[in-house]
């Protein structure tokens, strides 16, 4: 306009044209139109030549385990309809599955699965996914592989079958899922460790106690040595565990009784449910439990606070993380149930 002057100087067309052409190759990756969900980004940047099993310069991961990392099931589907080769591994050994399962995708594992996915690949340390998923405490991600009918048998370099890694990690989900299907509580590792051993050396006092409950002789457990000669009592010493050490003490586990049972399986389910904040807080901060864990029908936490009208708790649980957008098997997210309760 006459008499307004400009705050710099005008770009010509051929310049504006420069910028977005370098925009768009910077926006350009196949991995970042993954990792952003983007499937139209994803059909073009394949369709203009890019290799749909690409690696990725820094992670080593293709764009399937991208897809399988950030939950992206749209681009997932797209991928191995495309051809996408669901058996490439990452320098770790990983396939795609394997990342799922560390991750708690489950929807993306369910779409693995269906796509032919071989659940007992192992990677560098021997680990299947339904190790890694216990080892992160994914009960859900693990419940699904489970049903498809994969060996949860299968062990490690280590001889460690994923009881072992759920005991070790204290997944006391994961851990109660695994015992239900038959994985046995006294199998041994290579160093002669039960589940239990291995429970009472890290401390995890749930999963510890669970373990006892579900053995034969649970007096026998107690005594039982490793190929190193030590027990429970002898491995929580070496690892100054004073919580395994005051209950064996004690020696009054819990497990008789079928509300201890649900307190054993999912505490985080019961402290939420109950709106204890500070007994969450505590399962959490001590990893015991995930914010995002399921139980047997799909619910979290959230749904357990949400479906009681817990607001602190609920505020928390956002605050720290939790994902409100997961659905439980009804179909509903924590707002959903706290609609229904709200009606009740």
């Amino acid at each position: 306009m006459p008499g307004v002057a400009t705050s710099g100087p005008t770009a010509s067309p051929r310049e504006t044209a420069n910028s977005c052409s370098r925009k768009k190759v910077h926006l350009g990756s196949i991995h970042d139109a993954v990792r952003a969900g983007d499937i139209k980004q994803l059909s073009e940047i394949v369709e203009s030549g890019a290799n749909i099993n690409e690696v990725d310069i820094l992670h080593k991961f293709t764009p399937l385990h991208w897809a399988a990392h950030s939950g992206s099931l749209e681009c997932l589907h797209w991928l191995l309809w495309h051809g996408a080769d669901i058996t490439q591994v990452t320098t770790r050994g990983w396939t795609a599955a394997h990342i799922a399962a560390i991750r708690g995708q489950d929807a993306c594992m369910q779409a693995l699965i269906v796509n032919g996915a071989n659940l007992a690949a192992q990677d560098h340390r021997g680990c299947t996914p339904l190790h890694l998923a216990a080892t992160h405490g994914h009960s859900f991600t693990l419940q699904i592989m489970l049903r498809s009918g994969v060996d949860p048998s299968v062990t490690d370099k280590r001889d460690w079958k994923p009881v072992h890694y759920a005991a070790f990690h204290g997944r006391l989900g994961c851990l109660q899922l695994l015992v239900r299907w038959g994985c046995g509580t006294e199998d041994v590792d290579f160093n002669g460790n039960l589940p239990v051993h291995l429970a009472a050396m890290e401390g995890h006092l749930h999963c510890f106690k669970f373990l006892l409950s579900r053995m034969s002789n649970s007096i026998q457990a107690l005594k039982a040595f490793n190929d190193n000669g030590e027990n429970v009592v002898d491995l929580a010493q070496r690892f100054f565990k004073q919580n395994i050490l005051q209950f064996i003490e004690g020696a009054a586990w819990e497990g008789n009784n079928p509300q201890d049972q649900e307190t054993l399986a999912f505490p985080g389910h019961v402290a939420a449910y109950k709106g204890d904040l500070e007994t969450l807080k505590k399962l959490l901060e001590d990893g015991i439990i995930n914010f995002n864990e399921r139980d047997d029908n799909g619910s979290t936490p959230m749904h357990k606070a949400a479906g009681q009208g817990h607001i602190e708790c609920l505020q928390w649980l956002i605050k720290m993380g939790a994902d409100n957008n997961i659905t439980n098997k009804a179909g509903e997210r924590p707002s959903d149930v706290a609609k229904s309760s709200s009606l009740q």
